[in-house]
């Protein structure tokens, strides 16, 4: 079982070197950049990764392009500020006696948050599936929340796919307001209402659910902060999308 890590950049000269060291048990490194400015092109190069640039054209388009371009049929997908850990990594290694006709695989995401690592707030476990064969998968979803589907049984691995998240709350905030930019093109695009009732709801009930019902208070106080901004990330996202409708 031969395996291409693909990882798509911009600007990641901070993280890139963690996350090629981490995926070198793989066959090939394929890095598709769409236009850094930073160090991050001549770091991976440096790193052995094979790199190829290529304009951006959204994060699943980009993932499906890296596939396309990679050299072997297995595809292990991650970003820039992700890392596979040595659990993980050895999950891989095993995998040529396991395969038992799977088109995919998941394995749990554990996110760090400024400092901490978050294992409840419905961040966790957080299953994804990124090591697929291209053959039989592709990934989906035209602005955010972009993921794998696979034609086939998929098969569960062990160890974490260590993610990097916001280091501080501004960080946080910056994404929010992009990611909510994304997310309102989505629904007005999709034809979806954004009805003014889920502007009060949809925060409260999500801060509910992150906090409470997914156990974010055992998180402390990373816990209140990231149900908080769950709760703001509705809101701007269904503001945004009744901005839009409104023209």
């Amino acid at each position: 079982m031969t395996i291409s890590a693909t990882i798509i950049t911009l600007d990641e000269q901070a993280n890139i070197a963690r996350a090629i060291r981490s995926v070198q048990f793989c066959d090939e490194v394929l890095v598709v950049d769409s236009g850094s400015t930073d160090r991050t092109v001549d770091i991976a190069a440096s790193m052995g990764a094979r790199v190829i640039t290529n304009d951006w054209q959204g994060y699943a388009a980009q993932k499906n392009l890296a596939a396309r371009r990679a050299r072997n049929d297995w595809i292990l997908s991650i970003d820039a500020d992700e890392e596979v850990s040595p659990e993980l990594a050895r999950s891989i290694g095993r995998l040529d006696a396991k395969l038992h006709g799977c088109a995919g695989f998941d394995f749990p995401r554990l996110a760090r948050y400024c400092g901490r690592w978050i294992r409840h707030s419905g961040w966790y476990p957080d299953r994804k599936v990124r090591l697929y064969q291209r053959n039989l998968g592709q990934w989906v979803g035209q602005y955010v929340h972009e993921s794998v589907e696979v034609s086939g049984p998929v098969g569960h691995l062990q160890g974490n796919l260590l993610h990097y998240t916001c280091d501080t709350l501004e960080r946080h905030r910056e994404n929010v307001a992009r990611y909510t930019d994304l997310a309102a093109r989505e629904i007005q695009e999709a034809g979806r209402a954004a009805p003014a009732w889920k502007l009060l709801v949809g925060p409260i009930y999500s801060f509910f659910k992150s906090y409470l019902l997914q156990l974010g208070f055992l998180d402390g106080k990373a816990g209140f902060t990231i149900a908080r901004m769950a709760a703001l990330y509705v809101f701007l996202k269904y503001s945004k999308a009744r901005r839009l409708a409104d023209g």
